[in-house]
């Protein structure tokens, strides 16, 4: 059987790998304007920025995730994971064929979600019924991540027990140290017992054990733990492709001052896949995308180089939420922390903003 999917318009098929901040927002974008075929292995988008609160409140979950379908009314959508590239055409698992003239990569990092919302849902759910019946938690990883999942638990259920363990010097590595500062004198506001410079090897914890033990030999007492280390770029299979030169040693793919992958004139990369020189976060994955929209509309308009528009690294800007009311946000010479910059990002955590501008 024959399993290539192709459209009869010449010279504005486009491809798109990766159902996440950026790819679903660039194929929403171009719905209209080509013929667009979305390749991920889940059914929905979902905004990261909002599945802690999920953790402590499942109900938020419904409104995090939108099933790929309700964005994308006028796209084509595979449900499946890439697995080769060609100078024509992505190879899925499935053993589809799906031809293409622009392709835009945007896999993010290696994550596992479930294939289908509910499944997900379910597993907040389940996240929840942990978070509620233990008296003591521990967390592993003070990046965003582990900060804001610490600040979600401890304003939540004040009487637990939270610990943190991070095997840097500082909280949030990612941004400056008076953030960091901050974001510590915070949580230990909040009895979060925070503890640097270690870290904790799960493989070592005996099954059923509540007892773990740190790098440096403090043992710690939890009912469960979260591990929130960071992630690894989602490009393991792009190293069995053509494009395997194209990877820089962290497994990000280089691109020019348009987007596109180095060397490759109709192959854009979008998002945490990216080797762009900012910090990795949803608004700068969100202004890439938008980016590679405007560049495509003038490819397949037949528009010249001179014509697409250049990509400025973001600042390091960053807001972290720490609980529903509160966060610690960097901006352009100044560091703040509690009410105000929470009112921008730690009620709704941005979900009616891009629901809106997904479009529903």
């Amino acid at each position: 059987m024959d399993r290539r999917e192709s459209s009869s318009v010449r010279g504005n098929k486009v491809v798109v790998i990766g159902g996440g901040v950026a790819g679903s927002l660039l194929a929403k974008s171009l719905q209209f304007h080509s013929h667009v075929t979305l390749i991920d292995p889940k059914e929905y988008f979902e905004m990261p920025w909002g599945s802690l609160r999920a953790k402590v409140e499942p109900s938020f979950g419904e409104r995090m995730m939108i099933n790929h379908r309700e964005y994308l009314t006028n796209a084509h959508i595979v449900i499946s994971n890439a697995t080769n590239i060609t100078k024509t055409q992505v190879i899925t698992d499935d053993g589809r064929q799906i031809d293409y003239d622009y392709l835009v990569i945007a896999t993010g990092h290696a994550d596992s979600f479930p294939k289908r919302k509910t499944e997900r849902l379910d597993q907040f759910r389940q996240e929840f019924d942990k978070i509620k019946s233990a008296k003591s938690i521990l967390i592993i990883g003070g990046g965003p991540t582990g900060v804001e999942l610490a600040g979600e638990i401890a304003s939540d259920f004040p009487s637990k027990k939270v610990t943190l363990v991070h095997k840097g010097p500082r909280l949030l590595d990612f941004i400056g140290p008076k953030a960091a500062d901050k974001t510590l004198s915070w949580l230990k506001s909040k009895k979060v017992d925070v503890k640097l410079e270690q870290s904790v090897n799960l493989s070592a914890i005996k099954e059923g054990s509540k007892e773990y033990q740190t790098s440096l030999g403090e043992k710690i007492e939890a009912d469960c733990h979260f591990l929130c280390t960071s992630r690894n770029s989602g490009s393991a299979w792009l190293e069995k492709t053509e494009l395997k030169n194209e990877l820089d040693v962290l497994g990000r793919l280089k691109v020019d001052q348009y987007l596109r992958v180095c060397g490759r004139p109709n192959i854009f990369a979008i998002g945490d896949i990216s080797d762009v020189p900012e910090i990795k976060q949803g608004f700068c994955a969100q202004k890439q995308a938008t980016l590679v929209v405007r560049n495509l509309k003038v490819l397949i308009e037949g528009g010249k180089e001179g014509s697409m528009g250049t990509y400025t690294p973001l600042p390091p800007v960053a807001i972290v939420s720490l609980g529903r009311k509160e966060a610690v946000a960097q901006l352009p010479g100044l560091t703040v922390i509690g009410r105000v910059p929470g009112l921008i990002k730690s009620g709704d955590l941005f979900v009616g903003k891009t629901r809106k501008q997904m479009g529903v």
